[in-house]
């Protein structure tokens, strides 16, 4: 069946079909195809809840347990309910925020986190999923056990509750500033009755974060009768409301700051001075629906490809999380840089390029507090988490794009200063030409990020007109070579004697404990795209390259070794879809001139490794990253390389797809794409044949047409 713009606009509601045409230009509520619980189950760890793009305010419910898929607070699979708190993960791999937790209640209740096999252990609830709403901007549960609705939207940095309780006594809110993601606890916390309607406070906090600062004020519509502290410490404060003979609707405005009380009272005044929670829910929807208009899809798709899609769309726009206050420079926080520098910073910079730079910009600021660009910063802490030199890699990316506001005298010395770092096996790396893997664990994987890194320092040089900075990093991007055993065709692990650990077997891995980070030699061996030319020659040249990148899919997905690393998943054959270091392995193909072999690869992962379900993400989200790749690879292309502005091509997704950019729109056409006709045969760019394989960022920011001829 097929519904034109026109039919859809006379019928005014129409029955969802399977494949419809879908007019770009028609379509105004994208934010129908999201549905936020896709990735909610199995380790896709999404934050579930309500927030507007990029906020700083991610509010959403928190579960009982404390554990490795409760990371964002929210599993498929488990409807306790303890609170509703005001910042959250998203896709991660460790926990840590949930600061600010509110619950409605009724009657006395136990101040404590409590378990499920008790219902009077804490103040937990049921959720209703059944009636759970889920949409941009907003949530909705009934909590079982009071007969209470809570329902959720937010601005930026202001959390909006509305909470219909029940008729009868003792109905109440209860704050709690126990509650911490997975090993976050409290240090100091403070809460403070301001008026009979407002309620000011504190959460300092030490977990992944070591010295996490967050400041509220929270705003009644309706004055509270009494406010009480209890549980240890006076960590948790009731705020109690006269009985009510009718059941009554109580909103709660909740504003954050990381700086202090008065900064989140100004918040307050400046993004929600009023009640009107319908407004706030449709303003909320309204931003999420400007920002996935950015990318318009147009021509036949699927109701599920559209779902797919806009929910990764959105998934890519929760995170990086505004850290400023309002009328501040403009600041972010939870930046999953090892991740992120991939997929989502490169699809950022082109529907967000302002935000982009200031992105960048706030990497350069952390460089000058901490004297190296960030690696994984959190709420105004370095965690030093995952490998590498990640923020080098992004910070580059937006020199050699030029990102608005990006000082890049400012920017190539952060880089460099950060490059000659002598600690995180720096010292090591200089000494020996790389990092021996008897001295340091994971020894490949830390040299090899780093050598992507140093590829990304000598692009933006190049740029720059540095050729001197540019041959310098060129030539130490070349050290992942040291680990390339010519006898295997593996990158193995090498001793500071030069010679090979042994015995050697490429399908072993043991989780953050031999010579790889949550992968194996198969994944490993890929990860050079700065280098490609340095895969062909030493693998002896580009047949035997293409034949070796073929054997990474069709390799038999076993695993050895007693501790296989979880973020090992989305296999095919070897390659790993689930985490992020074979993420431009797909692309290797393009670039050695296998095109064809992309596009089929590309179109298997977009169609089986991701889906419309609550397990529909394989492995870890991690704060956008698998997401974005699914968008860029559903438009037919993908940055490959570390700070290359080049765009490589795979397969595309959909007939149309129009991106607003500066110059107006850039739109990718694929007529008669399907699953049996995806393979790219030739290119044409603004009317004009294509002799390359992508396009650059550039001719993407200037607007224009890219048209695919497929077969």
């Amino acid at each position: 069946m097929r519904l034109t713009a026109i039919a859809v606009a006379a019928a005014g509601v129409v029955a969802a079909a399977c494949t419809a045409r879908h007019d770009e230009v028609a379509v105004t509520d994208l934010t129908r195809y999201v549905d936020p619980r896709i990735g909610s189950g199995a380790h896709g760890h999404v934050f579930v809840g309500a927030s507007v793009p990029f906020g700083m305010v991610q509010l959403g419910p928190t579960s009982i347990p404390q554990a490795w898929d409760w990371t964002s607070g929210y599993h498929d699979s488990d409807s306790t309910i303890i609170g509703f708190s005001h910042t959250h993960l998203s896709g991660t791999g460790i926990g840590d925020l949930f600061d600010i937790t509110v619950m409605p209640v009724v009657g006395e209740v136990t101040y404590a986190r409590g378990h499920q096999d008790d219902a009077e252990s804490g103040l937990w609830s049921y959720g209703d999923r059944s009636r759970e709403v889920v949409r941009p901007g907003y949530y909705s549960i009934p909590l079982e056990r009071y007969g209470i609705t809570a329902e959720l939207t937010a601005t930026e940095r202001v959390g909006m509750h509305r909470y219909t309780f029940p008729a009868g006594d003792s109905s109440a809110v209860v704050f709690d500033l126990q509650n911490g993601g997975c090993w976050d606890s409290p240090t100091s916390v403070e809460m403070i009755p301001v008026s009979d309607r407002r309620i000011a406070g504190h959460r300092h906090s030490t977990g992944w974060a070591k010295d996490q600062k967050v400041y509220f004020v929270a705003e009644f519509s309706e004055p509270f009768e009494e406010f009480t502290l209890h549980g240890r410490d006076n960590r948790y404060g009731r705020v109690g409301f006269a009985p009510s003979d009718t059941a009554r609707s109580v909103m709660m405005k909740v504003a954050l700051s990381a700086t202090s009380v008065e900064a989140a009272e100004a918040n307050l005044a400046a993004e929600l001075g009023g009640w009107d929670f319908e407004a706030t829910a449709a303003a909320a929807s309204k931003k999420w629906n400007d920002r996935l208009a950015d990318i318009k899809i147009g021509g036949e798709a699927s109701d599920t490809d559209l779902r797919k899609f806009y929910t990764a769309l959105y998934h890519s726009m929760i995170l990086p999380a505004a850290f400023n206050d309002a009328g501040a420079p403009p600041a972010y926080t939870i930046l999953s840089l090892w991740d992120t520098y991939r997929a989502q910073l490169p699809l950022l910079t082109i529907i967000e390029p302002e935000r982009s730079g200031e992105i960048a910009n706030t990497m350069l600021d952390i460089f000058d507090s901490q004297g190296r660009l960030p690696v994984w910063h959190l709420w105004g802490n370095e965690t030093d988490c995952m490998i590498g030199n990640p923020g080098i890699i992004a910070v580059a990316d937006a020199v050699v794009k030029r990102l608005p506001g990006v000082d890049t005298d400012r920017a190539l010395k952060a880089m460099t200063v950060t490059a000659s770092d002598t600690a995180r096996g720096g010292a090591l790396r200089e000494a020996y030409g790389y990092i021996p893997c008897d001295l340091i664990k994971e020894a490949i994987a830390w040299d090899m990020e780093y050598a992507v890194a140093d590829g990304a320092i000598a692009a933006a040089a190049a740029s720059l007109g540095d050729s001197v900075t540019a041959r310098k990093y060129e030539q130490r991007s070349r050290s992942w070579r040291n680990y390339f055993d010519p006898s295997t065709g593996f990158v193995r692990g090498r001793m500071a004697d030069r010679s090979w650990r042994t015995p050697f077997d490429p399908n072993y891995t043991a989780h953050r404990n031999n010579d790889y980070c949550e992968g194996n030699a198969w994944q490993y061996t890929w990860l050079a795209p700065q280098d490609v030319d340095g895969l062909v020659e030493m693998f002896g040249g580009r047949e035997a390259t293409v034949a070796a990148l073929d054997s990474l899919f069709t390799a038999s997905p076993v695993l050895t070794g007693e501790d296989v690393s979880p973020d090992i998943s989305g296999m095919i054959g070897q390659y790993v879809h689930g985490n992020e270091p074979g993420h431009h392995a797909i692309y290797l193909y393009t670039m050695l001139g296998e095109q064809a072999k992309a596009s089929a690869r590309v179109r298997q992962v977009l169609d089986t490794l991701y889906s419309d379900t609550p397990d529909g993400i394989a492995g870890n989200e991690d704060a956008g990253q698998m997401s974005a790749w699914f968008v860029l690879s559903a438009l037919g292309f993908y940055q490959a390389e570390p700070a290359g502005a080049r765009f490589w091509f795979g397969s595309p997704l959909f007939e149309e797809a129009v991106v607003a950019v500066p110059g107006g729109s850039f739109t990718v056409k694929a007529p008669g794409v399907s699953a049996e006709r995806h393979r790219i045969a030739s290119a044409r760019l603004n009317g004009e044949a294509l002799s390359r394989p992508y396009v650059t960022y550039d001719e993407i920011m200037a607007g224009g047409v890219l048209e695919f001829e497929l077969i």
